[in-house]
């Protein structure tokens, strides 16, 4: 397991390589911490302690912290939508900004489900009638940042490239056909 000071560790070795601070707020910020470290325990992953998750990877993929969104988020409102990752300019000001979600509302929603899917088959009692949870699958691409050549195996391009910091908008998807010879 994972403990608190390591999760602390790792969000500022983050927050550090990207110029950003963590949230100025004590408590608030150990909340943050706690969560991210009972997230991964219960899911193996660090998810983002603001979200709803569904503990299938794929779907949680995007929200991983930091999640996808943090960055163009920090870049509009000087936060991420947790508020765990601040600009410099909020650290110093203390005043945290609201954040509106960008998360789309088909990842929320899939996330939903398949909790509520998960937490009735749960209560689902020995000899009664097991509920399986209806999973869409998650149809992954090849994706390369056309500006720096990172590429990356998953539903959507990342917002920012974790690289250049280009914008999601110079990612392309890699198209490949498999042929066989007969």
């Amino acid at each position: 397991m994972i403990t608190v000071e390591e999760v602390r560790r790792r969000a500022e070795m983050d927050a550090k390589t990207y110029g950003y601070y963590l949230t100025p707020q004590p408590d608030l910020l150990q909340g943050f911490l706690d969560g991210l470290k009972t997230n991964e325990d219960r899911y193996g992953y660090p998810l983002c302690p603001c979200r709803l998750a569904s503990g299938i990877y794929e779907f949680d993929r995007d929200i991983i912290c930091p999640c996808d969104y943090r960055d163009p988020d920090v870049a509009q409102y000087g936060a991420c939508y947790c508020r765990l990752y601040v600009n410099k300019q909020v650290y110093e000001s203390q005043n945290l900004p609201e954040v509106p979600e960008r998360r789309p509302q088909d990842k929320q929603q899939r996330a939903y489900s398949a909790e509520t899917a998960a937490a009735k088959q749960a209560s689902t009692q020995a000899g009664q009638q097991k509920i399986q949870p209806t999973q869409t699958t998650v149809k992954k691409k090849l994706w390369y940042c056309k500006q720096c050549g990172y590429v990356v195996y998953r539903e959507d391009p990342p917002y920012i490239c974790p690289i250049c910091k280009a914008k999601r908008e110079v990612f392309a998807e890699i198209e490949s056909k498999v042929e066989f010879m007969g």
